[in-house]
């Protein structure tokens, strides 16, 4: 790692943690695979910054991937979990914690009920089942370049030749269960009406903005086209919200761009940090759950009252509409900055961004899909990315990730980011590495 400053202790935790985790972590992306080097280890962070093991500081824009919208530490947040734990971490009963964040999710999103769980892939791998069942079809569209967890139906690419049935995209993925999952390409309508055609499907599953390329918006008509052959075909139509979920507003991404889903994902926001997911959307739907219905589904620490806690002490603080003014604000401004920087030195590089989400693409002009994406140059950005980070601002350690700005960074962190990022690629183009 190109590191000017101390990272000792970072470096011996990993020397450790390789010896008792797989890659010396417990989820891929932390391990700096796509970047080089080692990974950080992180000790304690608040607002806008996280610190490292070896005490020095970083202006983060991973925010946990996501969830920590207000900035690191909230103060809200952080007093809501400790009254909480101090009346027990967890009952395996029903609280009023977890009607009120129900209560709340609904007020925000417009649906008409809810279920917790305990992850984004659990709520999508329920949603899913819901939908099978609901339908009584068993084929599922999803996207080329979306995630939305690691269950066995959604960890599938693209098989060879037109109108083809997924592949699995892991080991130990059976090719039954990916042969019921379709893959389309992320905004092309007519590729998703060619499966309809050819398949009884149960459902469609996207992300509204495609924040696990990179970021990757919907062109128009994209999103209310995917609801109109869903009406047509019979189908139901997920969104997952577990990036865009009160990130882009109050009402999400089905408000922002004014389309309603027939089921909806969340994840890492509604628990402010805590492990969290839900899924929820028309009560029709919904009461096929059990105990209502024959969809069987549950979870021990589903509706944890600490994370209900955290949770609902954030969604309290996205009632005001300044947090999303000031967050949409500072993202304009880093996003416009960095496509300014890059014009300038003459780099070959494009910036995505809505709201408080945003991505720099290297060594493209555009990026609106999965196959323009993957022409990107993932050996420059991992150079800027280890460049950057000596610097002391933290990016995504890859390449396709989103960066996230949250209410606690300032015009400063701004102006320093964007101060940085130019001293960094002036330098890497002198050096010839541009």
């Amino acid at each position: 790692m190109e590191q000017s400053i101390n990272i000792v202790q970072s470096k011996n935790l990993f020397e450790r943690a390789v010896r008792v985790m797989p890659g010396g972590v417990n989820s891929p992306v932390r391990a700096f695979k796509a970047v080089g080097g080692d990974p950080l280890f992180i000790s304690r962070a608040d607002g806008a910054k996280i610190y490292d093991a070896d005490g020095n500081g970083y202006i983060d824009y991973v925010s946990s991937w996501g969830p920590m919208i207000l900035g690191h530490n909230s103060a809200a947040v952080r007093e809501a979990v400790v009254r909480a734990a101090q009346h027990g971490l967890s009952f395996g009963a029903p609280t009023e914690a977890e009607v009120k964040l129900a209560e709340k999710i609904i007020e925000f999103s417009g649906i008409e009920m809810v279920r917790m769980v305990n992850s984004g892939t659990e709520a999508v791998m329920s949603a899913l089942r819901l939908s099978r069942a609901y339908t009584g079809r068993g084929k599922i569209i999803k996207f080329e370049g979306c995630y939305h967890g690691h269950s066995d139906s959604m960890l599938v690419k693209a098989g060879s030749g037109a109108l083809t049935t997924g592949q699995p995209d892991s080991l130990g993925v059976p090719e039954a269960v990916a042969g019921d999952t379709l893959v389309a390409a992320y905004n092309d309508l007519g590729g998703v009406e060619d499966l309809f055609k050819k398949y009884e499907i149960a459902c469609v599953i996207v992300e509204p903005v495609a924040a696990n390329m990179g970021v990757v918006l919907p062109v128009d008509g994209f999103l209310s086209g995917l609801r109109g052959l869903c009406d047509t075909y019979g189908a139901l139509l997920i969104f997952d919200e577990v990036i865009t979920g009160f990130r882009l507003g109050k009402g999400g991404a089905q408000a922002h761009y004014g389309v309603k889903a027939d089921l909806v994902t969340y994840g890492k926001i509604i628990g402010g940090g805590m492990p969290v997911g839900a899924y929820g959307g028309k009560k029709e739907i919904m009461e096929y759950i059990s105990p209502c219905g024959a969809v069987y589904q549950a979870g021990t620490l589903s509706g944890n009252p600490i994370a209900m806690a955290a949770g609902l002490a954030q969604l309290d603080a996205l009632e005001s509409g300044d947090v999303y003014r000031h967050i949409d604000q500072m993202c304009e401004k880093l996003a416009n900055g960095m496509s300014q920087i890059a014009k300038n030195l003459g780099i070959k590089a494009c910036v995505n961004h809505v709201g408080s989400l945003a991505c720099q693409f290297f060594g493209i002009d555009r990026a609106e899909d999965y196959q323009s994406v993957k022409n990107a140059d993932t050996a420059l950005y991992a150079r800027y990315f280890r460049e950057m980070l000596a610097a002391g601002i933290y990016l995504a350690p890859s390449q396709f990730e989103a960066m996230f700005v949250s209410y606690a960074h300032t015009e400063a962190d701004i102006d320093e980011t964007l101060e940085k990022a130019e001293r960094v690629l002036k330098k890497m183009k002198i050096e010839g590495s541009l």
